[in-house]
């Protein structure tokens, strides 16, 4: 086979042939990995709504809320007894305060207003330190820290330094904040959900505060 002339427009039509090539393998590669992950991803949060939740017979349609100022929906998932009456939602919330930015969280709250369960769905915190976030606020053995079975405060839910009655992480403020954050945020958009008496299925806009406030660089 002739050598090719190692000429401008021969590099030209080879780095086209290459990147080709290679877009064409992406593609398939992403086609073959796209249906996994999403029906990975559906059951992780199947198995999310079942832990945060009491026992249930039903969810409702799921109803997505969008806090004022803010980019990102929030997710309710309404569950209902067998007597057709609603006992909690499961709220899929987030916040970008936490240390290393995003952190998603699925948490139970029941008609009454008090946390069923909890579970962090996505986050990038220091291993060792913020990832613990699961592990530390449902430890049952620490009523200080665990979170479950809590009500919310005026305010919210809070560390105790900043005045509150939640042990933040050792040596991760930060992302104790930012997780209750988390929470808060789902309870402020679920109260007005119930005020307002909404529709399943329909996009809200929430009138409410959701900045957060400004958090030092570091996880002290």
């Amino acid at each position: 086979m002739a050598k090719l002339e190692s000429s401008f427009k021969n590099m030209v039509i080879s780095l086209f042939g290459v990147t080709l090539i290679a877009s064409a393998s992406l593609g398939l590669v992403n086609d073959a990995t796209e249906g996994p992950i999403a029906e990975t991803e559906m059951k992780k949060q199947e198995m999310a709504l079942a832990a945060v939740l009491p026992e249930y017979d039903h969810l409702g349609e799921v109803i997505k809320v969008l806090p004022k100022d803010a980019a990102d929906s929030i997710e309710i998932y309404p569950a209902y007894g067998t007597d057709g009456e609603e006992i909690a939602s499961a709220v899929k919330s987030y916040t970008y305060s936490g240390f290393s930015g995003y952190i998603e969280v699925m948490v139970g709250i029941d008609d009454e207003g008090e946390i069923t369960g909890f579970q962090v769905l996505k986050h990038a915190e220091t291993p060792g330190l913020g990832s613990k976030m699961d592990d530390w606020f449902g430890n049952t053995e620490k009523p200080g820290q665990n979170v479950v079975g809590r009500s919310f405060p005026d305010g919210g839910l809070s560390v105790g330094k900043d005045g509150g009655e939640v042990d933040a992480i050792t040596a991760a403020t930060i992302t104790s904040r930012a997780f209750l954050d988390a929470l808060n945020r789902a309870h402020r958009c679920l109260n007005n959900v119930w005020d307002t008496d909404s529709n399943s299925g329909a996009t809200q806009q929430i009138d409410q505060n959701t900045s957060d406030d400004d958090l030092a660089s570091s996880e002290q």
